[in-house]
């Protein structure tokens, strides 16, 4: 489609953003601006590409980075799971590739963390290969020029959407410019709702727009409600220092800090179950108040508790492993520390702990 390749690649050459991550053909800079852009917006990801690559500026110095330097940079940004994989990808890249990238999606595909898109994203714009990619944009945007009324999230929608990716995907060099150019049309024009017809660079070629159903399409099946989840929160200090607790790697914040969290559904008695799960005497807890956060998949409503840790004998905290959990529900923490809020910058923080640090004015 030489017509559709001339207006999309024009209007992109006119018409993008200033972004930072388009003025290099660094692999790592590449893929470090594609993994924080996953499910997050583009001005929100600015400044924190800008801060990571300033504190890592090569793979080598990522991969030799502690895991807690790379979460406290990357605290607030969410989706935490991205930043381990990434830190995971780097540390393979840094030894079995020798700081190499390999040119190719297939051969980024086979390091830890890098999925098709990406690698189609890395490949295509900093080794100018002829890889194609589909992220929300671009399904949203070859479904309204290919009226796919098949719901793209699906088996057969997703399918079709990468096949015509990939048949559309030029060579020469273009590749780049042409995934970017897809991307930034589904982010600035054709928009999920209410989509600017009329600054389209490739109206006249849009099947959905000739049938009237650019508002109607792409289909999608409909997300289910976040689940409700209420959990307790335990904020107890020390002799200034608060008791935080480091989540384990393979779950929910896996490897961030926060303070501790039970489900709040079980029952019993809130301070003698904190004090199993923390192994340590706490004194009586007060009511602070109600933090909510939502997730993509979950709604938590915490009710935070605060509380001192008893002195004197048995009082000190484990700094190398978690207390035994007396309930599989508890066994969430590798590890228990007393923390100065000085401290806290230096720590993978998520959203939600500072929310329910906020909410006990613990700074």
């Amino acid at each position: 489609m030489p017509a559709l390749h001339a207006a999309l690649l024009g209007w992109y050459e006119r018409e993008q953003r200033d972004l930072p991550w388009r003025k290099t053909r660094d692999p790592y800079a590449i893929w470090l601006s594609e993994v924080m852009l996953q499910q997050t917006r583009v001005q929100t990801v600015i400044p924190y590409w800008t801060r990571f690559l300033a504190a890592y500026p090569t793979v080598e110095a990522l991969a030799e980075a502690p895991l807690d330097g790379v979460l406290a940079l990357w605290s607030g940004l969410g989706y935490y799971r991205r930043a381990r994989m990434l830190h995971e990808g780097a540390r393979e890249v840094a030894t079995a590739h020798r700081g190499q990238f390999p040119d190719t999606a297939e051969g980024l595909q086979a390091i830890k963390g890098i999925g098709r898109y990406t690698a189609g994203a890395i490949a295509s714009i900093a080794f100018g290969r002829a890889a194609a990619l589909v992220d929300g944009n671009v399904a949203r945007v070859l479904a309204r020029i290919f009226a796919i009324e098949d719901d793209v999230r699906g088996t057969a929608g997703l399918a079709r959407v990468w096949s015509l990716a990939e048949a559309l995907v030029p060579g020469g060099g273009a590749a780049g410019s042409w995934n970017q150019a897809l991307m930034e049309l589904g982010a600035t024009t054709c928009l999920p709702k209410n989509p600017r017809c009329l600054f389209c660079p490739v109206r006249t070629d849009c099947d959905a727009r000739a049938q009237g159903k650019e508002s109607l399409l792409p289909l999608l099946a409909p997300k289910a409600k976040p689940k409700l989840v209420r959990r307790l929160a335990l904020v107890a200090t020390s002799g200034g220092k608060v008791l935080l607790g480091r989540r384990r790697a393979e779950g929910l914040f896996g490897g961030l800090w926060e303070p501790p969290l039970l489900d709040a559904d079980d029952g019993g008695d809130a301070r003698g179950r904190f004090e199993a799960l923390v192994g340590r005497r706490l004194g009586p807890l007060e009511r602070l108040g109600d933090v909510t956060h939502v997730l993509s998949h979950r709604r938590l409503e915490i009710e935070v508790l605060g509380g001192s840790l008893e002195k004197g004998r048995g009082a000190r905290i484990p700094l190398t492993r978690a207390a035994p959990a007396p309930r599989e529900t508890d066994g969430e923490y590798e590890a228990f520390d007393l923390i100065e809020t000085d401290a806290f910058g230096t720590l993978g923080l998520a959203t939600l702990a500072r929310k329910v640090l906020a909410r006990a004015k613990v700074e």
